[in-house]
């Protein structure tokens, strides 16, 4: 009979037809809603033993960042601490926190790793991190770290740190140093082609929304590897440049997935450098003598100095000077790359700080901290990149930053914004005593203050 259909010796019309299929997918649809069929990553199995590390978009510090309140002066109020921000792997997204060890080269965690290309003489000179050309003569081949200054698709590489919980390790009966490993993420867009990226595509949707895109992940130790473990996962020491600087460091090139330089478009090989705690750099100039510190100044790899100081109010206040397009709305305080954010001080006030400590109040939840104010920061191309998108603009803010910022005579022509600083530690203290904590909330009290020129 027309129209009617066989399905193992059951006759339906078209009527039946569709009224099963509309049984099968509303059955179906809510399972797939609550089971995506995504593939399942490695890092699916930290959520049972540890946590993420860091504040949330909806508890962060800085959403508010734009409002009158948050730029307000509070008259004979000293300056707060309204956030903190660590950045694990150089000029990848950053991680917000509440409260953050402070170590003798920044916070914990800050510029621990840093991408770097190889670099060689021959047949033509790569860009260098500021985005000139880098032959500098070499002979043989050289790792040179790279940034958002050439790269602008670094600030929208995520990255996660996954911190050992004790009470889901204890619910797991789990109790080997393996489960106690600190983890890092990196996570980047990545989307395959043909039907594999279809599928990709679905699957992020279905789990993420309508806005999600498919990523690729990369699961890393933090934990400094010992010689074993490091000849095991086939790391190599290797020297990086950074600036002027070589550094000793350990290569996890190998962890690497191709689809990850593509993304970033870097042409060369592309390494990822793991600092080294027994090879940090010494910080000399604008810094505090060994024995007026206590120990030797050192950073990681930060540009110069371990930790970087913004005052909310200035980097507004800057904002008004900035001609507005389409490509540049509201000047977001993350372009400058901060470690301390303070709000509650006027506008450039900071800049005259020499030496400064952080309180906790009648609270008393952490003890006092000091820091040496080094100098300030001199701004580079870097602020153009967005770090929401990683779109970088044409000329902003470092065309305004030369013009209204060039404030100090020892970087000429130069933007300045920020300050450079360098931990202070109870004397007598050392080796692995040299810690201490800073948390949001936290006073600022001036002890010193005086003129700073960047040395040149």
């Amino acid at each position: 009979m027309a129209g009617l259909i066989d399905l193992k010796g059951l006759n339906l019309d078209a009527n039946g037809v569709f009224m099963l299929g509309m049984t099968i997918l509303a059955f179906l649809i809510p399972i797939v809603l609550i089971l995506p069929p995504v593939p399942l990553q490695k890092s699916d199995a930290l959520l049972q033993t540890h946590s993420l590390a860091g504040l949330g978009a909806a508890k962060s510090n800085l959403k508010k960042q734009h409002t009158a309140a948050a730029q307000a002066e509070r008259d004979g109020q000293p300056a707060t601490v309204q956030s903190l921000v660590i950045y694990p792997v150089k000029s990848c997204k950053g991680i917000e926190l509440g409260k953050s060890k402070v170590l003798p080269h920044g916070l914990q965690h800050d510029r621990t790793y840093t991408f770097a290309q190889l670099r060689s003489p021959f047949p033509a000179p790569v860009a260098d991190a500021s985005g000139g050309k880098a032959n500098g003569g070499d002979e043989e081949e050289c790792w040179d770290f790279i940034t958002q200054r050439q790269f602008a698709r670094l600030a929208t590489v995520v990255v996660e740190l996954w911190l050992p919980d004790e009470m889901k390790l204890r619910r797991q009966g789990l109790n080997a140093k393996s489960d106690r490993e600190t983890w890092m993420i990196l996570r980047f867009p990545w989307r395959e082609s043909g039907w594999r990226g279809w599928v990709a595509l679905a699957g992020a949707k279905l789990a993420g929304g309508l806005r999600a895109e498919p990523q690729r992940e990369v699961l890393l130790p933090v934990d400094f590897p010992s010689a074993p473990e490091i000849e095991e996962r086939g790391y190599t020491y290797e020297n990086v440049r950074i600036w002027k600087e070589r550094v000793r460091a350990l290569n996890l090139e190998k962890d690497l997935p191709e689809e990850l330089r593509l993304y970033l478009g870097v042409s060369n090989r592309l390494g990822l450098f793991r600092l080294d705690p027994a090879a940090l750099r010494e910080v000399h100039e604008c810094a505090p003598s060994k024995e007026s510190a206590g120990y030797q100044p050192v950073t990681g790899f930060q540009d110069a100095y371990p930790v970087n100081v913004q005052n909310l109010s200035s980097v507004q206040k800057f904002g008004t000077e900035i001609p507005k397009d389409a490509g540049l709305g509201k000047l977001d305080v993350l372009r400058f790359r901060p470690n301390i954010i303070l709000t509650g001080v006027p506008a450039y006030e900071e800049e005259t700080w020499k030496n400064i400590c952080l309180k906790s109040g009648s609270s008393g939840l952490f003890n006092p901290v000091r820091f040496h104010v080094a100098c300030r920061t001199t701004r580079c191309k870097l602020p153009n990149v967005d770090p929401a998108d990683g779109t970088r603009h044409a000329s902003e803010p470092d065309r305004t930053l030369r013009k209204v910022r060039n404030v100090d005579e020892g970087a000429p022509l130069k933007g300045c914004l920020g300050l450079q600083s360098i931990p202070l530690f109870d004397k007598g203290l050392s080796g692995d005593d040299l810690e201490t904590w800073i948390g949001v909330g936290m006073t600022v009290e001036v002890e010193e203050t005086g003129k700073h020129v960047v040395p040149k």
